[in-house]
């Protein structure tokens, strides 16, 4: 449910206008250093600030609660808080009962009976992606040497961000984009097939991202059309290596000691300034809805630091089901 992991394991919570949004972080091995500042860089790649991200600017401050004494994790569970402050709820009021065509707002409504909070997606809002960011501060640091990178390659279609976000903000819609992320220096191993295989488990933390539609690993689709001749990786040596990593870096669910390259979608953002088709939730009859609140037109912008989060978060899981990571020294 809202529990990711097995070792390295994250519970979230929170909603998008509640009192505060959080992550609990339990597994992590006692003598990590950690401190506020360190989780200050990731947090605000994060950020709005960017033409085509929200106008909602939150101090975005992590206050740990729990599991760190002295600069240290005692291998207690981790509480990290963020607490919300720029909150303006109007536009969900008046919307209460339209929902949004793309967004969770039905599916919740129907899920929970009506009783799910409704401002700003409530607990289906990005505003909880801060713990994800958290938590993978934390694993990074646990994973080194390996190093977790993802950037945003295409938006809207196109490589010139800019431009397209230019012509979603004039035409009051919103555009996708698609981020690769790459895993350097990964050892050979990690993964647990059947299904607790490398891909499954980083396909299962990627999607719980918001937003997100696909994912694929290394040429991807692209591999139907291909014959085994060219898409086979071959090997030149011990250490794992081969000529080309169409693989994506893993074999049979094992990560095979190549750099782990995928790449995911993000979906257009749902709340538009256009007019668009929906239903009234208490009459079931026909109605419009346009979002005037204060929205991203390109979530994808923000997304890059949560993918590496959420993979952090994975490789730091298999480490130490496969005990790679005993015990953690200080930098």
């Amino acid at each position: 449910m809202n529990c990711f992991g097995r070792i390295f394991k994250v519970s979230i919570f929170g909603e998008s206008h509640g009192d505060k949004v959080g992550i609990v972080i339990d597994g992590c091995p006692s003598g990590l250093s950690l401190s506020e500042e360190n989780f200050l860089e990731d947090l605000k790649r994060r950020k709005p600030g960017r033409k085509g991200t929200t106008l909602r600017v939150e101090e975005d401050r992590p206050f740990i609660k729990s599991g760190v004494f002295n600069g240290k994790a005692t291998g207690a569970p981790i509480l990290i808080l963020f607490e919300n402050k720029d909150v303006d709820s109007s536009d969900y009021e008046r919307n209460r009962y339209t929902p949004r065509p793309g967004h969770a707002d039905f599916t919740a409504w129907k899920k929970y009976c009506g009783f799910n909070d409704y401002r700003g997606g409530g607990h289906f809002s990005g505003r909880l992606t801060l713990g994800l960011v958290a938590a993978g501060v934390i694993a990074k640091k646990l994973i080194r040497p390996i190093r977790v990178e993802a950037q945003l390659v295409e938006a809207g279609g196109v490589d010139d961000f800019e431009r397209a976000i230019e012509k979603a903000v004039k035409t009051g819609d919103s555009i996708g984009g698609i981020i690769e992320c790459r895993i350097k220096d990964v050892p050979c191993g990690l993964g647990e097939p059947f299904f607790d295989s490398f891909e499954s488990c980083l396909s299962h933390g990627i999607f719980s991202i918001p937003g997100i539609k696909g994912i694929e690993f290394g040429a991807g689709f692209g591999c139907a059309g291909m014959r085994g001749s060219t898409y086979n990786d071959q090997l030149l040596g011990l250490n794992g290596k081969t000529k080309t990593n169409n693989s994506g870096g893993i074999n049979g669910g094992i990560t095979n000691g190549n750099e782990v390259c995928f790449r995911v979608a993000v979906k257009p953002t749902s709340s538009i300034a256009r007019v668009q088709n929906t239903v009234d939730l208490r009459t079931g009859r026909h109605a419009e809805i346009s979002s005037k609140g204060r929205h991203d037109i390109c979530i994808a912008l923000r997304v890059p630091v949560i993918v590496e989060a959420v993979t952090a978060m994975v490789v730091a899981d298999f480490m130490l089901i496969d005990q790679k990571l005993l015990r953690v020294l200080d930098e």
